[in-house]
């Protein structure tokens, strides 16, 4: 798969105890994300944080532990990403979800046979937005 050009990045910041119908959030936004066919989608945990509540979770204090930050990050067009904002919608309950404008300038991975994918730019050249 290739991605250039002008582009949206999804970002969202939930706890890693966020559940959806007994399964990790983080993990359900990821796979629903494979599902809506978004160019990929990435998790990373955080080692501390806090968020609405000021509330800091660290991985420093045991007991503060239970809620560590998860930034779930996904690039694609702007029209793609937008489609996949009702699913977050009606997932995301406690959190922070960013979207901002980004330029991708290398994006490529490969198809399951192991040769180069080809995905096209996700904006024709001179397109204003």
């Amino acid at each position: 798969m290739r991605l250039t050009g002008t582009a949206q990045r999804l970002t969202i910041i939930v706890g890693d105890s966020g559940l959806w119908r007994h399964k990790p959030l983080f993990s359900e936004i990821v796979h629903r994300a494979r599902e809506a066919g978004l160019a990929g989608a990435t998790v990373l945990h955080g080692i501390e944080g806090f968020g609405a509540t000021s509330r800091i979770h660290t991985s420093r204090l045991l007991s503060l532990s239970e809620d560590l930050p998860v930034v779930i990050v996904i690039v694609d067009s702007h029209e793609r990403i937008r489609g996949f904002l009702p699913q977050l919608e009606e997932m995301v309950t406690e959190g922070l979800v960013i979207l901002d404008d980004c330029e991708v300038i290398r994006y490529v991975g490969t198809s399951p046979d192991g040769v180069g994918g080809g995905h096209a730019p996700l904006d024709s050249p001179g397109v204003d937005r």
